[in-house]
């Protein structure tokens, strides 16, 4: 079970105190921004060579968007301005035996794959390898797969100084409740598709039962129709992002202790505010039976670094994480990366399919990232360390604990149960992904790293 939250740890430092550290390497770390932004601007044509068209049809998404306004006329008819639209019914009625088994084995599925952010992003890999179709599925696996990381930050070596036990486990709590939240709702729909392909006829009309907000309905209708992954993409990114948006984003509780604070914006301002998506190269790391040998090619050079290495790493960073419209844009984004760009789905995919999940950032960065605290760098020494190399020798390597070993089990509060469609607003985000240029990350990355290590540091030393 969770751990009840401590107080009275130490104070967490100040973004001016974090400044001045980093002033006293001002000449290195300048020197650092303007190669992380040459070095990605180059990576970044590289993959944008082969691009994927997106199978995007702007009739059927008229068609949608036609379909959702008529619900939500439908829905105000008689009700009163102030009035919300109300729960989503259980739709129980008339429910064949058939459909009671369905039924049943779902919820089951969404009880056994959602004990943790580990089951989760397996299951999400296992619907993208099974239907293919289902990209959102993918997009999902690797956002989840960043969600874990963030969350075992909070046990790991950086943040250890940057906040109090209260904040980290208000913290984590937060991140594993959107990842859950989305999950619950969104595992439903599309193990239903997945129920529906087997029988061979669609099985929407019971998306009710699984409280799914009505506005998903008229995408899956039409996906079953026209199969097309990217209108039915951005129809979840939307979906999910209002799921969460008054569950927890708004949640006054979650406000007053995590999006508002300090530290959450100094964590963004360290720019670790980033989903990335690590890239393999199959050709090197299988043989030609198949079986795995040395990941040769999975790095790039850094020959600003004596020796240094780092990842392939796509990505992108999010700048306003409480902006409804910024995150649906910011999913969007993500989407049209991740399946317009031929070498970055490949690397992805390759990375998914050869990596298990631990929530460690030593999944990605194996030679900069130790699950064992005994062989972890000491407090104080990060930020200059980093800024010398994009490697580190095996007993001095940042601590990024596995996520089971730093979070026990979360119990969870009732959800509410009410649409969150309530007017003309949700339409919005329906166009067409746009693919920014900027797609490479792995630079940048390092640059956030080092940030926050210095900010570690200052910490560290605060203390001693």
């Amino acid at each position: 079970m969770s751990q009840p939250f401590h107080q009275g740890d130490s104070k967490s430092p100040g973004l001016a105190a974090v400044l001045k550290e980093m002033l006293l390497s001002l000449p290195s770390m300048v020197s650092e921004v303007v190669k992380s932004k040459t070095a990605g601007i180059a990576a970044s044509s590289r993959l944008r060579e082969e691009k994927i068209h997106l199978d995007w049809n702007e009739a059927s998404a008229r068609t949608v968007y036609t379909e959702v306004e008529d619900l939500l006329k439908r829905s105000s008819q008689g009700r009163r301005p102030d009035e919300p639209l109300g729960l989503i019914a259980d739709a129980k009625d008339g429910l064949t035996p058939e459909d009671q088994r369905v039924i049943e084995e779902i919820e089951e599925s969404v009880r056994m794959n959602n004990i943790s952010n580990i089951t989760r992003t397996e299951a999400y890999l296992k619907c993208y390898q099974a239907y293919p179709e289902l990209q959102w599925s993918f997009l999902a696996h690797m956002v989840s797969r960043n969600a874990g990381w963030n969350m075992s930050d909070l046990r790991g070596g950086q943040m250890y100084p940057l906040l109090n036990e209260t904040g980290k486990e208000v913290t984590y709590r937060f991140l594993e409740r959107c990842n859950a939240l989305i999950f619950q709702d969104a595992y439903p729909q599309l193990m239903l598709y997945m129920k529906s392909r087997e029988i061979g006829s669609s099985l929407f009309y019971l998306l009710p039962h699984f409280h799914v907000s009505r506005f998903m309905r008229p995408f899956w209708d039409r996906f079953w129709l026209e199969r097309g992954s990217a209108l039915l993409a951005v129809g979840l990114i939307i979906n999910e992002q209002n799921y969460i948006e008054k569950r927890v984003v708004r949640n006054p509780y979650f406000q007053n202790r995590v999006t508002e604070k300090a530290n959450f914006h100094l964590h963004n301002w360290a720019g670790l505010n980033q989903i990335i998506f690590p890239l393999l190269n199959l050709d090197s790391v299988s043989t030609a039976d198949g079986t795995p040998k040395q990941q040769e090619k999975q790095t790039l050079d850094a020959s600003s670094c004596p020796g240094g290495h780092i990842p392939r790493l796509a990505g992108r960073i999010l700048g306003d994480f409480s902006s409804l419209s910024t995150r649906i844009t910011f999913g969007k984004n993500l989407y049209a990366l991740l399946f317009g760009l031929a070498s970055l789905r490949k690397g992805a995919e390759a990375f998914a399919s050869l990596v298990p999940h631990t929530g460690s950032r030593a999944d990605y960065w194996p030679a900069l990232f130790t699950t064992d605290k005994d062989q972890a760098l000491g407090p104080g020494l990060e930020g200059m360390e980093l800024l010398e190399q994009t490697s580190l020798p095996e007993g001095r390597r940042l601590y990024a604990p596995k996520l089971l070993d730093a979070w026990g089990d979360t119990s969870y509060e009732p959800i509410s149960r009410e649409d969150w469609l309530q007017d003309h607003s949700a339409l919005d985000g329906l166009s067409k992904p746009q693919q920014p240029y900027l797609c490479d990350i792995s630079f940048e990355h390092r640059l956030g790293i080092i940030k926050t290590a210095f900010a570690h540091d200052t910490a560290s030393g605060t203390d001693h």
